[in-house]
């Protein structure tokens, strides 16, 4: 069932997106060659900690067959598109990082995701981040009243195809508020005046990740989460959990 939030809602919602904002600052500041993916990790547990906030990725485990997810980011490096684990990996100059974070503060979930270069960085992964983006901003413009699902969906496939960018629907947006994940479904590609009307109070994330190669496809490591492109190109995804409202698209995970 597809519920929709009061404006009080939406604010206390605001207040834990703005706690997903002060981990990606906390995380994007110390992000350089030779730091360790695991320290990265480490620092948004100390901003969440600080808030009063928890996590809803740690220990995030939607099939019997999934082992828990052990970070409260997803860092996902270079060829790894999303779920990137954070390991002690070590970051090296001109990786391309994408930064998945979450917070859960006083019942409510606020959910974003950034790529941004490490180091001397690549024109082309430059390219990909501000096509990303680019498809984040058009499907955010489409969150209006009266709109629906597809609008969204194929405002952000239009970008990135036209981009030469590979896009795979198994993984996108999805409705937020009490959990991480609630309906509806946000593909990144699809048909304009299909699917879920917009109506005031929904919230959703909204999360385009394209794959840099145009090839769809990815793999998945033998860890259950580690999402690759197929292709060995580099990925980027962006994200912001946003709310349809009266007077447009609010976005909730923008910083304070």
């Amino acid at each position: 069932m597809i519920e929709l939030r009061t404006p009080g809602e939406l604010d206390a919602m605001r207040a834990a997106g703005a706690v997903v904002a002060d981990m990606h600052a906390a995380v994007r500041a110390l992000a350089a060659p030779g730091v360790r993916l695991t320290q990265l990790d480490a620092v948004a547990r100390d901003v969440l900690s600080d808030a009063g906030a928890t996590s809803p990725f740690l220990g995030y485990a939607p099939l019997s067959t999934t082992p828990p997810f052990p970070g409260v980011l997803c860092l996902s490096v270079n060829d790894v598109a999303l779920h990137g684990i954070p390991t002690p990996e070590v970051l090296d100059d001109g990786d391309l990082l994408s930064v998945d974070a979450g917070a859960v503060l006083d019942g409510w979930v606020g959910d974003a995701a950034m790529t941004y270069p490490i180091g001397t960085p690549r024109p082309e992964d430059l390219e990909l981040v501000a096509t990303t983006e680019r498809a984040l901003a058009a499907g955010i413009a489409a969150a209006v009243v009266g709109n629906r699902i597809g609008d969204i969906s194929a405002a952000i496939g239009a970008v990135g195809r036209a981009g030469g960018c590979g896009i795979n629907t198994d993984q996108g947006g999805h409705g937020v508020g009490r959990s991480m994940h609630e309906p509806p479904s946000v593909p990144n590609e699809g048909r304009a005046g299909r699917g879920v009307k917009l109506r005031a109070g929904l919230v959703i994330a909204i999360e385009p990740w394209f794959l840099a190669g145009g090839s769809d496809d990815y793999t998945v490591d033998a860890d259950g989460w580690t999402l690759r492109s197929a292709d060995g190109s580099r990925a980027a995804h962006v994200e912001h959990t946003v709310a349809v409202t009266e007077d447009g698209p609010r976005i909730l995970t923008l910083p304070r």
